[in-house]
Formats: structure tokens, sequence, C-alpha cells
């Protein structure tokens, strides 16, 4: 078990974590988190025979916080001097909401020929942000509101948004506050300025061409109640648009279905990782 650093082009330092032996499964978090988001999934798929590595974002967790290139095609970049350092092949990549996008765009970018598989959990391709041709997209007064919240306080934003995140806002809800609390603390590592321009990313990256441009089996998991990254303009279009897709609705579940849906999630990508 160990961790390292990979300091990109621009001098970012990029913190990332490289745990156990075996195939790599490389993890990549949403926003505003960081790869502690995956520890869960980590643990599982190491007690399985599976490397797994994680890298924080530039702008959050222990990554350097540069001023500048808080942008898709450098968070893709950023994920590929992980994959170029380590040396990994044969990888699957897994990419929860903002990460669904990071990943998409690195295969777009960069190709697979060092992709076996992928997997987009909550994912925001292939745009999140709704316009004359994505009706079914959220309205830009949405993420205007998330500036705004952040700009204007954003630990008891952070706090506030946890209860969407997992769905804890729904009748019956059994979310821990521990669960609660690991994401605000997440959040609060996360610089001012990382965290607000991936606000622009992830809601007005259009991720079409990249999905057409996916060649690998993908596994597409998707909650049904997802406050944040609603299912119909997400994995109802990203599957069609993905050839070798498969896409599998949880019902009922929120956008933070990995902590939620912890058992089923997990078995689900251990199928498919022996596939």
């Amino acid at each position: 078990m160990s961790t390292g650093k990979v300091t990109t082009k621009d001098g970012t330092e990029i913190f990332y974590k490289d745990w156990g032996t075996g195939q790599p499964v490389v993890f990549s978090h949403g926003w505003p988190l960081t790869a502690d988001a995956w520890d869960d999934q980590m643990w599982y798929v190491v007690s399985n025979g599976f490397r797994a590595i994680a890298h924080d974002r530039r702008g959050h967790g222990r990554s350097s916080q540069p001023w500048d290139g808080n942008d898709m095609n450098t968070y893709a970049d950023d994920l590929a001097a992980v994959i170029e350092k380590l040396d990994l092949r044969d990888i699957v990549l897994v990419g929860h909401s903002t990460g669904g996008g990071e990943i998409t765009r690195y295969m777009g970018r960069h190709g697979t020929d060092r992709v076996a598989k992928a997997v987009l959990v909550g994912a925001i391709p292939p745009l999140m942000l709704q316009t004359d041709a994505n009706p079914e997209g959220l309205p830009r007064s949405v993420f205007d509101d998330i500036r705004a919240g952040v700009e204007r306080d954003r630990s008891q934003y952070y706090q506030d948004l946890s209860a969407p995140f997992y769905g804890a806002n729904r009748p019956g809800s059994k979310v821990s506050q521990g669960i609660r609390d690991h994401f605000w603390l997440m959040s609060m590592t996360v610089g001012f300025k990382g965290a607000y321009d991936c606000i622009k990313v992830f809601s007005e990256t259009d991720l079409t061409e990249d999905c057409k441009k996916i060649d690998v089996p993908t596994l597409i998991i998707h909650g049904d109640d997802d406050q944040i990254v609603p299912i119909v303009a997400a994995a109802n279009k990203s599957s069609k648009l993905i050839k070798d897709s498969t896409l599998h609705v949880y019902p009922g579940a929120p956008h933070g279905l990995t902590a939620t849906h912890q058992d089923e999630f997990n078995a689900d990508l251990l199928a498919f990782l022996k596939g």
C-alpha cells in the first residue's frame, strides 16, 4: 500500500494512492471530493485480487492547487500522467460523477490502448447543462446556485449538499451522519478556485463525441432518484452513445450510491471486473 505524487507538465503535483497487486482498477472521484471517496471500493477490489489506484483531482485534497488548468482536458491529461507514471496497462477505469466525465474525456483524448473496460457511476456524460440540443438537462440557474453557495458559505453549503447527494432528504433514508460528515470533511480540503471552476467544468463540458469514441466494454450504473445528476440527461443518453455499454439502473438510489448501496455496487463492480 503506497501513495505518491506525479508532477504534470504545468508543474501541478497530483497525489495518488496505489494499493495491492493485479489488474489495475483506476478510480476517478466526483466533485467536491477526493480519492478517499473510493476507499471502500479500493479495499474491496484489492481484497479480491486487483490493484487499486485513485488520485486527488488538481485543486482537490492532497494535490496542489494551481490557479489555472481547471478544465476537463487538463483533468484528463492529469489522469494520463498518473497512468503513464505507473505504466498501467489493461486497466479498468471507474469514474463517479465528474470523475465519469474525466475518464470519458481521457478515452476520447488519449484513446483506449491502455484500457480494458470502463465503469460510469452517476456520471455526468454526455452533458448536464440544458441547451436547445439537450432540453433534458438542468437549467443554468441550478449551477449558478451552486456557485453562489460555494462563494457565500461553502462549509454550510457542503453540509447541506450531502443530504440530496446521499438521498438523506428522502423518507425512510438510513444514511448515517458519518457518511455525511465524511462528504463534508473531503469537501473542505478542496481549494476554493478548484472547487469553483469545476462547477463550470462538470455542468458545461459536452462529452457527446468522447462517448462515441469509447470502444471498450462499459458498465453504466445510475440511480433513478439521483438528485445531483438526473438520469434523463446522463445515463439514459450515454448508454445510447457508447457502443458496447450496459445500463444498470438502481431503483430509488441517490447520487452517492457507492455509499448507500455499497454491497450491491461492489458486487456489480466485481462481477464486471471478472467478466
